[in-house]
């Protein structure tokens, strides 16, 4: 069946014409400039909230409205725009997942690799190792499964770039989103007239309630996830919150005393018991705790919500091996059987296989003679680079096949990260190496993986937009390696200048962002295992509950991984993201309800409006954190951020409460407009 319905496609720029721009200088760099833009802003939000949004559709919407108006773009260079650019986001992504763990190793043995030539090697090996692995696997997926794996996103991003080509509209409803979110977050993240985070809470001294809080970051690019991502899921990621908040950490403040509380933050680091504290409000004369909420949150809810995202990641993991298994099984006999004698045309010109061989070598080779890659010698090195050449290939086979089915932004990335990092100790294991030394070594295995399995869906999504519109492999795939190069340029530099630590935080002792200002749970969540399989060093007690937590939502059929991520991330994060998907739930209701058609997940204006949400509201914070970042060695009071804070006189003005009204009322004003773009006919 599928092989006879592969002659009868027939993509939009037919194979036999050679005579429509393609693999040109303005399309890669313009490429080039989209994937710097969305690899950075997703760096941004992948550390504040823990989840990425696929960048592929805006670039596709952006590639037309900019270059075709323009430049006087093809769709085939469009298409080359938006592959170049999406790359940028995957690496961001895996990136982020996996590299900030460095941070959290074992009595910091990791931090001195926690640096921007490090990020940048790994990133860009990575990256290249995704998209080596793909090239043999293009026809199996693409050409010969085109009737079986749908690819959603690639499929989407196809229907954009075509209807861009015959005169449809998308820009318009992505730019509006774009431009409210940019004035909505420079009131909020710069003029201070929007209160960043209203919050509501009760007393220690409640006898119902004590030490709960609800809080809501309430900034345009959670509510634009929130919708993308949709009711069910945005409801159990809150659902994990409000356990957290409202559930554990009352009850802990009732149950456990204040210095016990604060030992254990000591024991974690983030206190002196001998000295106040202003960060929990620790008061070592009277052994009393003013911020009992955040206190138990770092000190157990976090370990909690670590073990559940490990419990939840290795559940996941188990669900999908019979997929893992039997895609890597098809995806091999797919090679074996292909037809080496068979004339190529120009839409299937894929790179040689010798470009995968020559490029699998030198990646490990460059890998045991480099400096920066964490190991004893160049044979520990070496180990570690043929691990990740095995590692990779099965992967991204399971990952581009995944992707086939289910789409990028389900793609079981964590649980596969989490097989790897596993698989990597069981090794370590098997020839001795245990103890801390170790850690970044095993890092170093399961952030490549993650970074090559994150592009490889991502290429693979890219690779049937081009199957579909036309496109030369062979061109997409270079692309995709400038995507990568030029991407990870910034994606170090970003991640090392967000990691800055404000004024504030370096009053209070602490010298990284990240794990404070930026949550990064995904990365806390591989610091946590690799920890506890090569040095045994885990507050196992709290761990386990969170294991069990994941597995109570299992059998309760509830996806514990969303939960899980949930439970870890504060509630002023999932609550934003949660009020995004209700508005969707709430504007799918209503279409339903006049018998119209519910709007396209991918393209539908409501979607595209939430779009341009997610990148305004991520760009616009991305410039903010980077600006603070470069003002954090001033005095306080000095740079020009101060100065435009209008946040005392809006406070003087309407007082606490009235100023937190305000920024509901602004960010209730937003969501409308959210609900009215999605209206519109």
């Amino acid at each position: 069946m599928e092989q006879s319905n592969t002659p009868e496609f027939k993509p939009y720029i037919a194979p036999e014409n050679t005579s429509v721009k393609e693999f040109t200088l303005r399309a890669c760099v313009l490429g080039a400039v989209f994937g710097i833009l969305f690899g950075a802003a997703t760096v941004y939000l992948a550390l504040k909230a823990g989840l990425t949004v696929s960048a592929s559709i805006p670039i596709a919407v952006l590639a037309i409205s900019l270059g075709r108006r323009f430049l006087k773009t093809t769709i085939l260079e469009n298409n080359i725009i938006q592959t170049a650019g999406s790359a940028g986001e995957s690496v961001a992504a895996g990136v982020v997942f996996t590299l900030p763990a460095f941070l959290f190793l074992s009595d910091g043995i990791g931090k001195g690799f926690f640096n921007y030539w490090t990020i940048l090697m790994l990133a860009i090996f990575g990256g290249i190792l995704g998209v080596l692995m793909m090239i043999p696997l293009r026809r199996s997926l693409i050409v010969k499964e085109h009737a079986n794996l749908p690819y959603p996103e690639g499929t989407a991003c196809a229907s954009v770039l075509i209807a861009g080509e015959k005169g449809g509209d998308y820009a318009r409803t992505a730019y509006l989103g774009l431009g409210f979110a940019f004035v909505y977050a420079l009131l909020q993240k710069v003029l201070h007239v929007i209160a960043e985070v209203p919050t509501w809470s009760t007393h220690i001294a409640n006898k119902y309630l004590p030490a709960a809080r609800v809080s809501g970051e309430i900034t345009p690019e959670y509510l634009g996830v929130g919708y993308i991502i949709g009711p069910r899921i945005a409801g159990v990621l809150v659902a994990g919150g409000v356990l957290a908040w409202l559930g554990l950490i009352p009850l802990l403040a009732t149950l456990v005393p204040p210095e016990v509380i604060a030992a254990q933050l000591a024991k974690l680091g983030l206190l002196d018991l001998s000295q106040p504290n202003a960060r929990f409000g620790w008061d070592p004369a009277n052994r009393t705790m003013a911020d009992l909420s955040e206190a138990i949150y770092r000190a157990y809810v976090r370990q909690i919500g670590a073990g559940a995202v490990a419990g939840a990641g290795f559940i996941t993991l188990i669900k999908t091996l019979p997929t893992i298994v039997s895609s890597f099984k098809e995806s091999i006999g797919d090679l074996r059987n292909r037809d080496k004698t068979a004339a190529v045309s120009r839409t299937e010109d894929d790179l040689s296989l010798k470009v995968v061989g020559f490029g699998s070598l030198a990646l490990v080779l460059l890998m045991a003679v480099l400096p920066n890659v964490p190991g004893e010698n160049i044979l520990s090195k070496l180990l570690i680079g043929v691990l990740v050449i095995i590692f990779g290939f099965f992967f991204v086979t399971v990952s581009s096949r995944i992707v086939g089915i289910i789409g990028s932004s389900n793609n079981p990335i964590s649980g596969m990260t989490i097989a790897t990092i596993m698989g990597t100790a069981l090794v370590f294991i098997g020839v001795g190496w245990t103890g801390k030394f170790y850690e970044p070594m095993a890092l170093v295995v399961g952030g490549m993986i993650c970074i090559a399995a994150a592009n490889a869906g991502a290429t693979s999504q890219d690779l049937k937009t081009g199957y579909l519109v036309g496109a030369t492999p062979r061109y997409q795939q270079l692309a995709l390696f400038i995507g990568v190069v030029f991407s990870s340029l910034i994606i170090g530099f970003t991640v090392q200048y967000l990691d800055t630590p404000t004024a504030e935080l370096r009053a209070q002792g602490i010298e990284h962002a990240i794990g404070e200002k930026f949550n990064a749970p995904q990365a806390t969540l591989m610091a946590t295992l690799i920890k506890g399989l090569l040095s045994f060093n885990l507050d196992w007690q709290f761990v386990l509950v969170g294991i069990f937590i994941a597995i109570t939502m299992e059998l309760c059929s509830v996806k514990s991984l969303s939960f899980a991520v949930g439970l870890y991330l504060p509630l002023a994060t999932t609550l934003p993201i949660w009020i995004g998907g209700v508005l969707k739930g709430l504007t799918d209701w209503l279409a339903k309800r006049k018998g119209e058609t519910v709007e396209d997940s991918e393209l539908g204006k409501g979607s595209l409006f939430a779009t341009g949400l997610v990148a305004g509201g991520a760009l616009m914070g991305l410039v903010v954190a980077l600006w603070q970042a470069k003002e954090a060695s001033y005095e306080t009071g000095q740079g020009w951020l101060p100065k435009v804070n209008l946040e005392g006189t809006m406070l003087k003005a309407l007082g606490p409460g009235g100023y937190e009204l305000l920024g509901v009322a602004f960010f209730a004003t937003l969501a409308y407009l959210l609900v009215r773009a999605a209206r519109k006919k």
